[in-house]
């Protein structure tokens, strides 16, 4: 039974985790193309190693503040606002964590401690995967998210020819 629990909520984060990284990689690209970032991209996507990691950090030190400020609400009685604010920092973060780590992966891989860190966390994503892909809940995940993708390219199609 605990098994069963414990593959469950495995199966939930990795749902969440694929969902999530990907619909935030693709606003991520939309919201560059939107503000014209083409250049900043082409500059980040060629930076040095150490550059690299600079930039790797700023969604950190910009979503810090807001963390601190969701925990202050959350102990001062907001527990609404607190939320609401954490759920956006976490978003926000990933959003850029997303967008800034695809751009400059291979100059962060050069750093041997990097790398071994990597490596380290894709193959317990990869073992987190393998082990909840054969399970009821993750099956259905992408029964709703094919629906979901059906209906989205429907209702494009529908405004494009309407």
């Amino acid at each position: 039974m605990l098994k069963k629990l414990l593959l469950t909520l495995l199966a939930l984060g990795v749902i969440f985790e694929e969902w999530l990284w990907n619909i935030l990689t693709v606003a991520g690209q939309c919201l560059a193309s939107l503000l014209r970032l083409e250049r900043f991209d082409e500059q980040l996507a060629n930076a040095s190693p150490l550059q690299a990691l600079l930039v790797f950090l700023i969604p950190l030190a910009l979503v810090t503040p807001l963390n601190l400020i969701a925990l202050f609400l959350l102990t001062h009685g907001g527990v609404v606002e607190g939320i609401a604010l954490e759920v956006v920092a976490k978003l926000l973060g990933t959003l850029l964590i997303a967008r800034i780590f695809n751009l400059v992966r291979p100059a962060l891989l050069t750093f041997s401690w990097f790398a071994k860190l990597y490596t380290t966390i894709m193959s317990l994503l990869h073992w987190a995967h393998e082990l909840v892909h054969e399970s009821a809940i993750y099956k259905l995940s992408l029964v709703i998210k094919n629906a979901i993708k059906n209906r989205a390219r429907i209702f494009k199609q529908y405004v494009k020819g309407g």
